[in-house]
């Protein structure tokens, strides 16, 4: 399946030929049907496809641009969004059984209607792991997504439904979230693009959340010009979500052709050096060869960050979902429960310290940002793990890791969110096309964007409250 996908149009190239009439919207949309039809049996990134809002959206770009007027900068590209987002008609999943018996949705997400008045075109929604407390991308309720480039690997998540879409050629274009790493971590795994942007930079409004002060939603795409048309076209203030910026969008497309040249970049030294596999340590090589870099800077306490930001993670997420744990425990996945119901035994003073360090570690990385624009770091330590697997090897200090947030998360977890600035997935391959391989993430200070499972954890909930016992004493400040 792997060179599929480089037959397909990007995002750019589909505007183009339907802003200029060489393609009707119509038709592309067809195609996009047609491959979803033909692939998604295999790649299982889809749970719900809207072929005749599809059509009927299609059209309506047709029209307009017979009418001589501009369809919009995203004219005809089909796109799909994680099915956490509110699509009109359909119950928000957010990737579970219970929510599946929620009302319909009377509207779509900001987002979606954002793209869609940029001209895009909603075709579906997309596999994910059940409410966002997933890291592999397999879904007990509707089956794994599986890696576009081996298709006995995982895509990584929680957001791997669109992993799967975009680097299987189905579409363009896919939203998804990202709390502690689902939009860096299925970018990486399936070879393609992902942005997770500045805190507030896009509306999370009519979203499912999982954790709401740490959670970001953002694009997928095959390219830097896609994402940067994609995030371009739903910048803006919205007063839906409270925590979305009130500062005007920033347009980035017009800057890629700026280069690097005036940019201060650093590799990430010391925690974000160990325990990887030979290709994520390749992976950032190779890129910061390209970019002519050889600094290495230390992130602060990166280690402490990372067990600080599990513990809030946890805890929040449990406190949203306690009264569906007391009401349907039997219709979560497992993992995702004791997950939650973990989070819900760890002490308020635990979650208080983590708190209390979560202000100081953001302090101390923006002091870095001072020196510095962007830093490079592996998205993830290790390859797609195998679907089943449960767990990996990723180096001499960590032989063998159940797969969770501690291994496939471990540096979009570490703690990186608690400063406001955005990150991009970057797909790095070695020669082998056929084998998935982790990619780079770049960081970009604040606000200074210019482009930038069912693997199951063996420990239980009392285990994991003694995990973050035995961490927080000891690291975290009184």
């Amino acid at each position: 399946m792997s060179s599929e996908p480089d037959k397909i149009l990007s995002a750019s190239e589909i505007a183009q030929a339907v802003g200029s009439g060489k393609r009707s919207a119509i038709s592309v949309t067809e195609d996009a049907l047609a491959r979803i039809g033909k692939t998604d049996s295999v790649l299982n990134s889809f749970t719900d496809i809207t072929a005749e809002r599809a059509r009927s959206k299609a059209r309506s770009v047709d029209a307009t641009i017979a009418g001589g007027k501009n369809p919009g900068p995203l004219a005809g590209v089909p796109f799909a969004v994680k099915n956490l987002f509110d699509v009109a008609g359909l119950s928000t999943r957010a990737g579970s059984k219970v929510n599946r018996d929620l009302p319909k949705a009377s509207r779509d997400a900001t987002l979606i209607e954002r793209l869609e008045a940029a001209g895009a075109v909603l075709v579906g929604a997309l596999n994910m792991g059940e409410y966002a407390y997933d890291f592999t991308g397999e879904n007990i309720h509707d089956g794994p997504s599986r890696n576009p480039h081996d298709v006995t690997r995982m895509t990584g998540g929680s957001s791997g439904g669109s992993g799967a879409a975009v680097g299987g050629g189905l579409v363009p274009l896919a939203l998804g979230s990202d709390t502690n790493g689902s939009i860096r971590v299925p970018s990486s795994f399936c070879g393609i693009f992902g942005l997770k942007p500045t805190y507030g930079r896009l509306s999370r409004a009519r979203s499912f959340p999982f954790v709401y002060s740490f959670d970001h939603v953002g694009p997928f795409a095959r390219n830097v010009a896609d994402l940067a048309l994609a995030y371009d076209a739903m910048q803006g203030p919205d007063p839906a979500d409270a925590a979305c910026t009130t500062l005007p969008a920033e347009p980035v497309s017009s800057l890629l052709a700026q280069g690097v040249g005036n940019l201060r970049i650093a590799i990430a030294g010391g925690y974000f050096q160990k325990s990887l596999f030979p290709e994520a340590t390749e992976a950032v090589a190779r890129v910061a060869t390209a970019l002519g870099v050889s600094r290495t800077v230390e992130i602060p306490e990166a280690a402490r960050a990372r067990a600080a930001a599990y513990v809030i993670s946890t805890c929040e997420g449990a406190s949203l979902h306690l009264d569906r744990l007391r009401t349907r425990p039997d219709d979560f996945d497992p993992a995702v429960r004791d997950r939650l119901i973990a989070g819900a035994l760890i002490p308020a003073s635990l979650v208080d310290r983590a708190q209390k360090f979560r202000r100081w570690y953001r302090t101390r990385v923006l002091e870095l940002f001072k020196s510095v624009d962007v830093i490079l770091a592996p998205a993830t330590p290790c390859i797609a793990p195998k679907l089943g697997q449960i767990s990996c090897s990723t180096g001499s200090r960590c032989r063998c890791a159940p797969i969770s947030a501690f291994t496939l998360s471990r540096f979009p977890l570490s703690g990186f969110r608690w400063s406001p600035f955005p990150f991009r997935s970057n797909p790095c391959r070695s020669a082998c096309r056929s084998s998935p391989h982790p990619g780079a993430r770049i960081s970009r200070s604040a606000w200074r964007l210019r482009l930038n499972g069912r693997a199951r954890p063996r420990r239980r909930p009392r285990e994991e409250f003694e995990k973050c016992s035995s961490i927080f004493p000891r690291w975290l400040p009184r």
